[in-house]
């Protein structure tokens, strides 16, 4: 069903909007560890803290969230049962992962994204400036929870809080204290972690998307050719929007959702197009003017990103949009789709008519193709 203007603006999270928690889990308990700022802004959330405030719960197939914490601090040991993204969008970190027993790491810096396979511990510590903010990605609408490593379950226990095995946060420090039915949660032991698959740094790096190394391409989507466009995208995970015939991405495996960067020159846009699927953008730099249809007319929202605040949007499904670089430099954005499937975007006629008249089609696999080929070709 499509939305009017009214609800169309609660879909825009401002970065000046965001709220955080600081005991979003247990590991606030630990000084190694704290205080880290966690923020939800899409999808129902993660969090142990039933007070953590969320932008938009509604999900998406995905969750959407970003985290900050002070140089030198760590987010401790943990594991996730659905692919989890950490997307940096300032300073420098430091992601860890394995802790079977030994720790394995990279670092990564502005740009970069880091997709860390299901069922291994993974951790990160921010070795940069202090202000450094990760934007963080799990997969599909349950994530299945969380899972720490003993080392947190220790260290908070020292402090005097402690994890139930219902995940509720009992901190005896303000007074807190188990119910009578009420069991502590049991960590898995050496042995078990010992098991679990382990990652050597050569193969995780397949899993690291460099911002230096992404493969650019100019003929993305059906009208980067047309005078006033020219967008430009590069794939990361998964099956994403990109037409590109060569387009392939880095990583492959299903994540319930697609990562991709998108560039648009000054003065050029991303025609009028939707899709049946759920999408959210974050920018990183530029000033971006996205319009898409109510059922009242055109709503109108300006996204800016800079060098330390960076807006989003949760684009409802089927609903068509345009997005245009009002800027005078490039605008810079993450695109986060829902679904393991290829998207297929469905072009406005005049979209469709002008790419036909300047030589360029879809194929019937949804790529970007030349007219003539495709005319060509026997029926």
């Amino acid at each position: 069903m499509n939305k009017n203007k009214q609800e169309l603006a609660t879909r825009f999270i401002p970065f000046s909007s965001l709220k955080y928690t600081t005991e979003a889990f247990i590991d606030y308990a630990i000084e190694a560890c704290s205080p880290k700022y966690n923020y939800a802004l899409i999808g129902p959330g993660v969090s142990q803290n039933p007070n953590q405030p969320v932008s938009l719960r509604e999900p998406h197939g995905f969750q959407l969230g970003g985290v900050s914490i002070p140089s030198g601090k760590i987010n401790p040991p943990h594991m996730h049962f659905t692919c989890e993204v950490f997307i940096c969008y300032r300073g420098e970190w430091r992601v860890m992962w394995g802790f079977n027993p030994d720790e394995k790491s990279t670092l990564i810096s502005e740009g970069d994204i880091v997709s860390v396979p299901t069922w291994i511990y993974r951790g990160f510590s921010n070795v940069g400036i202090d202000d450094g903010f990760l934007f963080t990605g799990l997969g599909r609408d349950d994530t299945g929870g969380i899972l720490w490593g003993p080392w947190t379950i220790e260290k908070a226990a020292e402090a005097g809080v402690y994890l139930t095995d219902q995940y509720r946060i009992v901190d005896t420090r303000r007074g807190d204290a188990l119910t009578k039915d009420e069991k502590l949660l049991k960590p898995m032991t050496p042995s078990e972690i010992a098991a679990l698959e382990d990652w050597s740094p050569e193969r995780m790096s397949n899993r690291i998307v460099r911002h230096a190394d992404l493969a650019w391409q100019s003929e993305a989507l059906l009208d980067s050719a047309l005078d006033g466009h020219g967008a430009q995208m590069a794939s990361v995970i998964g099956l994403g929007m990109h037409q590109g015939r060569a387009a392939m991405p880095p990583v492959a495996n299903a994540h319930g959702m697609s990562i991709e960067w998108m560039k648009i020159p000054p003065g050029g846009q991303v025609g009028r197009h939707r899709l049946t699927q759920k999408q959210a953008i974050v920018i990183k730099q530029g000033t971006l003017d996205l319009t898409i249809e109510a059922t009242d007319g055109l709503f109108q929202q300006t996204l800016i990103g800079s060098e330390k605040s960076w807006d989003s949007y949760a684009i409802p499904e089927d609903h068509w949009r345009r997005l245009h670089n009002a800027g005078s430099s490039d605008v810079l954005l993450m695109v986060m789709t829902s679904g393991d499937e290829k998207k297929r975007i469905e072009w406005c006629p005049d979209i469709t008519a002008k790419a036909a008249a300047a030589g360029w089609v879809t194929d019937a696999n949804g790529c970007t193709a030349p007219k003539h080929f495709v005319d060509r070709a026997q029926r």
